[in-house]
């Protein structure tokens, strides 16, 4: 049978005898007081009886002492990781027209991520220049781990595709322009 190791407490506080005789009460009780105190976890006991009110506290461990702020990290570590080669950048992109010149844009419907195609290796829904008729599915939100398909609200040519696949978006943010 496995025997626990004893556990360390911090020693009772002495009574004070002398105040105790003083007053009348009965040392004898307050020892067994302090030693009951000791003996377990608590850090404060009280006992009453009648008129005679005994209450004894010790002040628990201290905790600990944790430095709140900033920690310095050594030089190394505040660097960036760069690799010893660099892949040259991306192109750049042509800048897509200005959402406030498309007022007829087709908005979203809600807050989530947008997904131009229905999964990473297929096709896209639709590209600019793409015919699409009314209620074709034109891309997918993701809102609360649930795809809601976006349908076109009306026939015609897609002739700006103004978010990019993956990109988050808001309530009301442009997403198609459709003429």
């Amino acid at each position: 049978m496995a025997r626990k190791a004893p556990t360390r407490r911090t020693p009772p506080a002495k009574p004070r005898v002398a105040a105790a005789a003083e007053t009348g009460v009965d040392a004898a009780l307050l020892r067994e007081i302090a030693k009951l105190l000791g003996e377990s976890d608590l850090t404060e006991i009280e006992v009453q009886k009648g008129d005679l009110r005994i209450r004894a506290a010790r002040m628990p461990a201290p905790a600990p002492a944790i430095a709140h702020g900033a920690i310095a990290l050594p030089p190394y570590a505040a660097q960036p990781y760069a690799p010893p080669y660099a892949a040259p950048p991306p192109p750049a992109k042509p800048a897509a027209p200005a959402p406030a010149s498309h007022a007829d844009a087709l908005k979203s419907p809600m807050v989530g991520t947008a997904y131009l195609r229905p999964s990473p290796d297929a096709r896209p829904f639709i590209e600019v220049g793409s015919r699409v008729t009314a209620g074709d599915k034109l891309l997918l939100i993701e809102a609360m781990k649930t795809f809601n398909d976006i349908v076109a609200p009306k026939g015609g040519v897609v002739t700006a595709i103004l978010v990019e696949d993956g990109q988050p978006v808001e309530y009301g943010e442009p997403l198609i322009v459709i003429e």
